[in-house]
């Protein structure tokens, strides 16, 4: 897989450092952003919940 890898990166001229990112760390920083979007939709099914049950 790394040959194959490393020929396509020097026939497509991509780097080859990824500019400090690895892997897992984009794995994390993902999983983060799903754990965040999870977070603002709770809070707001809460406050549309409480929103709707206010009489004018």
């Amino acid at each position: 897989m790394k040959r194959i890898t490393s020929f396509l990166r020097t026939r497509l001229g991509l780097p080859r450092d990824d500019h400090g990112y690895s892997t897992e760390t984009v794995v994390v920083i993902a999983l983060l952003v799903l754990m965040a979007a999870g977070a603002v939709a709770a809070i707001s099914e809460t406050v549309q919940t409480y929103a709707d049950s206010i009489t004018l």
